[in-house]
C-alpha cells in the first residue's frame, strides 16, 4: 500500500512525510466511509406507519409521534445513541402489538437492534428485545439462543427470564418453562409474571388456577394499558374455555370501556355471540374489530360464523383470504405453518395440511400445541393409527380443554376405542358445554 520514492535505482526509502500525508488520507476516508454507512443505516430505519383512523384517536399516538421523532433525530445527530435505538425499537415493538402490522414492524425492529449489536455484541436489552421479536416471529428456536446469551450477561433481569419461559413452552420443554416461570415471580412478580404461570396452569390442567393468575395480571397492569388489554383478554378465553360466557363478556366490556380501540376484545364478544348462536351480530363485531387492526385470527372466526350460518362458500372464500395474509407474514420472516395447516384443512387440502404441519412438528416436535396439529390433520386424512400416536404426545400435560378432549375422543373412537372415545367427550361437555364436536 505504501508508495516508495527512489532516491536512486539501487536503495528504496521511505519518505516519512508522504507517509504521514497519505496516512492522513487513509484514515479521512475510512471516516468517512464509516459516516456514509452509517448514514445509510439510519436511512433504513423504517419510520412509524401512520395508524388508521380508529387507532389513531387513542390518546398516547401523539405522544408516540413526537417521541419517535426525537428518538430519530437524535441518532441522525450520533449514530453511538444506542439508549435511543433501543427506546425506538422498544416502541416499534409495542406498535406491532397496538396496530397488528407485523410485517412491517418486527423487520424493522431487527435492523435496529442489530444494529445496536454490531456497536456492542454484548448488549443485553437489545439481545433480550430481539430475542423477544423472535418469538413474535415464531423462532423459537433461535429466540432461546439469544435469550440464554442475554441471561448470562444479567441473570437478575425478569424479563429475560418470560422470554425464556415463553421459548421454551413453545418448544414444548415444559418443565425448563416452569423454572424460569419461577424465577421471573421471584425477581419481578406483576403481570408479565403472572400470566406466564397462568398459561403454564393451563397446560398442566389447572383451569381454576389459570384464571385466578390471569385475573391477578389483569389487576396487576395499568386500566387501558395495551399489557392489561391483552390480559383482561387472555382471561377472557380461559373464561369461554370453561364455559363461563357470562363472565367471559363481562371482562371484555370491562376491556373496552378501558381501551376502546382494543381489537381483540370486539373479537371475543363475537366469539361469545357465537357460542349463543348469535352468528350475524357476531359477524358485525368481527367486521369491527377487523376495522381496526388486520390480525388474522379475526377473519378465521368470522369464516367460522358464516360456516355455521351455512354459507360454505363465502366461509371458503375467507380462509382463502387468509391464506394470502399468511403468505405476507412468512414472507417478513415469520413462521406460520401452523397456522397454514390448520387453514389448510378448512380448505379440505389435506396434502398442504399435511405439508406445513410436518415442517412445524420438525421445528418444535414436544409441543402439544404442534402435536395436536399433526394428529387432527392425519385425522381428517384418514390415517387414525398413525394421529393417536401424536394425539398421545398432545395428551401428555394433561391440559383439560374441550376442544383438545373432543378431538382426542374423535381418534380414539375412529382407532375402535369406542369407550375410551365416549368418557372424553364426557369430560370435554363438563369443562364447556357451549363446545361442540363438530370440529374442523
Amino acid at each position: 500500500m505504501f508508495k516508495y520514492i527512489y532516491q536512486n535505482k539501487m536503495k528504496p526509502i521511505i519518505n516519512y512525510t508522504t507517509l504521514l500525508i497519505l496516512l492522513i488520507s487513509i484514515i479521512a476516508c475510512n471516516n468517512s466511509a464509516k459516516q456514509t454507512t452509517t448514514q445509510n443505516n439510519q436511512s433504513t430505519f423504517a419510520p412509524l406507519k401512520e395508524r388508521n383512523e380508529m387507532l389513531a384517536k387513542s390518546g398516547d399516538w401523539l405522544s408516540i409521534q413526537n417521541q419517535v421523532s426525537t428518538l430519530l433525530e437524535k441518532i441522525k445527530l450520533d449514530s453511538n445513541d444506542l439508549k435511543s435505538k433501543i427506546q425506538l425499537a422498544q416502541i416499534y415493538m409495542q406498535e406491532a402489538r397496538i396496530t397488528g402490522e407485523h410485517p412491517y414492524y418486527y423487520p424493522a425492529t431487527l435492523v435496529i437492534l442489530d444494529d445496536v449489536l454490531r456497536h456492542d455484541d454484548k448488549h443485553f436489552e437489545a439481545l433480550a428485545f430481539k430475542a423477544s421479536v423472535l418469538l413474535s416471529l415464531h423462532h423459537f428456536e433461535d429466540a432461546l439462543k439469544i435469550g440464554n446469551k442475554a441471561v448470562a450477561i444479567n441473570p437478575n433481569n425478569g424479563f429475560i427470564y418470560g422470554v425464556l419461559c415463553d421459548a421454551n413452552v413453545e418448544l414444548g420443554h415444559y418443565e425448563d418453562a416452569v423454572k424460569m416461570s419461577d424465577k421471573m415471580q421471584g425477581i419481578r412478580p406483576g403481570l408479565e409474571s403472572y400470566s406466564r404461570a397462568s398459561y403454564l396452569r393451563e397446560i398442566y390442567g389447572q383451569n381454576a388456577g389459570a384464571i385466578e393468575a390471569m385475573k391477578l395480571a389483569f389487576q396487576a397492569g395499568m386500566p387501558g394499558s395495551e399489557e392489561a388489554s391483552w390480559a383482561g383478554n387472555t382471561m377472557c378465553h380461559l373464561l369461554e374455555n370453561t364455559g363461563d360466557l357470562g363472565h367471559a363478556e363481562e371482562v371484555s366490556k370491562i376491556v373496552l370501556e378501558q381501551r376502546p380501540s382494543y381489537a381483540f376484545a370486539t373479537d371475543a364478544l363475537g366469539r361469545i355471540e357465537m357460542a349463543k348462536g348469535h352468528y350475524d351480530a357476531a359477524i358485525k363485531l368481527f367486521n369491527d374489530a377487523i376495522k381496526v387492526m388486520p390480525e388474522f385470527s379475526f377473519y378465521e372466526n368470522m369464516a367460522e360464523a358464516y360456516l355455521a350460518k351455512g354459507d360454505v362458500a363465502k366461509s371458503k372464500e375467507i380462509y382463502t383470504n387468509v391464506l394470502e395474509m399468511l403468505s405476507e407474514d412468512a414472507k417478513s420472516g415469520h413462521y406460520a405453518d401452523m397456522e397454514l395447516a390448520l387453514v389448510y384443512l378448512k380448505l379440505e387440502d389435506y396434502n398442504n395440511a399435511l405439508k406445513h404441519a410436518k415442517i412445524e412438528y420438525d421445528r418444535r416436535p414436544l409441543n402439544i400445541d404442534v402435536n395436536t396439529t399433526m394428529a387432527w390433520v392425519l385425522q381428517k386424512s384418514g390415517k387414525p393409527a398413525e394421529a393417536k400416536r401424536y394425539m398421545d404426545v398432545a395428551m401428555k400435560t394433561g391440559k383439560q380443554n374441550a376442544e383438545l378432549l373432543n378431538k382426542a375422543a374423535q381418534i380414539e373412537i375412529a382407532n375402535g376405542n369406542q369407550k375410551l372415545g365416549d368418557e372424553l367427550m364426557k369430560k370435554a361437555k363438563q369443562i364447556n358445554p357451549n363446545n361442540t364436536n363438530s370440529l374442523i
